[in-house]
């Protein structure tokens, strides 16, 4: 099982170049479902998520072209079509849960296993569920698996007023997916915000899909009869959490970084906190992509923040803000509210000598002047993320074990890391 090996202390000078967003991405290859002419999706990142994803839509009968090194992928589901997501592919990915609305949309029926992914806390899809239900869908749970259908006789999903219980990104995905193929009318009300929604938005329309109000929590999407292959390859946004993660990693390391190909626009609540710690931060934008900055030669100050839905401090930033407050001045508050599991990393970032105190949904944070490194273990995506942050700025070597879960979201992040100067490398 791979590892990563960090031996500290350097700062961070250069260049790295964001990939494509991973949550823009997994939604965006199960659009190319709802209809049966080629997608061609530009900026793909190289991701196991991504490879999982393309794996099982291959299952269920898509072409997939991707030439190699590429970050164009090609996704054809003109022929047999299985409508089935069994659960040997999704028990690794919750976003596999993705495909039920479209293959419900085009085909009339579906069924997918139970998602699995990071052990972070529940992640209900009852809103998925209860979405589609309201739009016609004939919905059963059995075996551990969601089988979905239409009624008999009836050819089209149908449009409706959706108000889910709770903000959630991916029933938000599916059910705005499922929404441009039903017969009539749909308004999601209290819909995700994240920049990935209007992202995906804005491919469907390139598709012919008729949306408005998208990056807004009022969706209203007017269903067509049939989508059609874009005119020109969609390009996907920049990912988000790794613009995120690597300037935690220059605030906390130290150093002079330059991200090209990112969108600071898309991150303003962590830009505000990693200023208020210290952090020099200036962005653009250059040859029509936008580009950020990051600089810091002191120790950080703490900063206390909440999670909560997008506009606000996103909760997959949360482990790595934690690493920066580590070795920052002061004590900070961190509340967590969107996943009841998610301070998992705290008892490998004490491994390497941090002060955390946690109660319930609370971390304390006191920071402390020096880590020092130690084998650590990580239990989730963005964990993993903190204790690779944690390890840059550790006295000593730090052994992060576990790597595939950094592998399901991060492109190739120890060579970006090691070309700005980080002493850090993949071993068995």
């Amino acid at each position: 099982m791979d590892k990563l090996l960090i031996r500290g202390g350097r700062p961070l000078q250069g260049e790295v170049a964001i990939a494509g967003a991973k949550n823009a991405a997994l939604p965006e290859l199960c659009a190319a479902l709802l209809t049966p002419e080629p997608v061609t999706l530009a900026n793909v990142p190289r991701l196991q998520d991504v490879a999982t994803m393309l794996k099982l839509l291959r299952q269920m009968g898509v072409a997939v072209e991707r030439a190699e090194g590429s970050d164009h992928v090609t996704l054809g589901a003109g022929g047999a079509i299985s409508p089935v997501a069994p659960y040997e592919m999704v028990k690794t990915m919750r976003a596999s849960i993705l495909v039920l609305g479209p293959l419900l949309a085009r085909f009339g029926a579906a069924t997918v296993s139970l998602p699995g992914g990071c052990a972070i806390g529940s992640r209900p899809v009852d809103q998925h569920i209860k979405g589609l239900q309201q739009m016609g869908a004939e919905i059963v749970v059995e075996h551990g698996n969601i089988v979905a259908t239409l009624p008999k006789g009836a050819k089209r999903l149908k449009g409706a007023r959706i108000t889910t219980d709770m903000v959630t990104v991916t029933g938000t995905e599916n059910l705005l997916m499922a929404a441009t193929l039903a017969d009539g009318e749909t308004v999601l009300e209290n819909a995700a915000q994240e920049p990935e929604i209007p992202d995906l938005a804005e491919l469907l329309i390139a598709m012919g899909a008729k949306i408005e109000g998208h990056g807004s929590s009022r969706i209203r999407i007017q269903g067509v009869d049939r989508l059609h292959a874009p005119a020109a390859a969609h390009r996907i946004i920049p990912d988000r959490i790794e613009t995120g993660t690597f300037l935690c990693a220059v605030a906390a390391a130290r150093g002079d970084v330059r991200l090209l190909g990112a969108n600071a626009h898309h991150l303003d609540a962590v830009v505000e906190k990693l200023r208020e710690a210290g952090t020099t931060i200036e962005a653009g934008e250059s040859n029509g992509q936008g580009w950020i900055r990051v600089r810091a030669d002191r120790r950080p100050k703490a900063v206390s923040f909440r999670t909560s839905e997008y506009p606000a401090f996103p909760t997959d930033m949360q482990a790595q803000f934690m690493a920066v407050n580590c070795i920052a001045e002061g004590a900070s508050k961190i509340s967590e509210t969107i996943f009841e599991n998610r301070f998992m990393h705290v008892n490998e970032l004490l491994r390497l000598g941090a002060n955390i105190q946690t109660d319930g949904h609370t971390a304390v944070v006191q920071g402390v002047e020096r880590l020092s490194g130690a084998t650590v273990m990580a239990t989730d995506l963005r964990a993993s993320a903190s204790l690779v942050i944690a390890g840059l700025v550790a006295e000593g070597e730090t052994l992060v074990d576990r790597l595939y879960h950094l592998d399901r979201g991060d492109d190739r992040m120890e060579a970006k890391l090691r070309a700005v100067g980080a002493d850090i490398e993949r071993i068995k």
